[in-house]
């Protein structure tokens, strides 16, 4: 049974209880607690990067390029 579902250990988990009474808990990825994630329904594969993360790939570059004086 679903107890809580928290940040815990920097990373985004439920907390349950199994069928001797002890909490256990598991990373949320691993459940269905969140749902389907919409980019990935939508690149459906097409994709090996999100759109976040290529803006922050680009701002990286930029600062790259900026402390090399480029």
């Amino acid at each position: 049974m679903l107890s809580t579902r928290k940040q815990n250990w920097g990373e985004d988990r439920v907390m349950f209880y199994d069928a001797e009474g002890r909490l256990r808990s598991l990373l949320a990825s691993w459940t269905d607690v969140a749902g389907p994630d919409v980019f990935i329904q939508v690149a459906a594969g097409r994709s090996f990067v999100r759109p976040d993360d290529l803006a922050t790939l680009a701002a990286l570059i930029a600062q790259i390029e900026r402390s090399h004086g480029g």
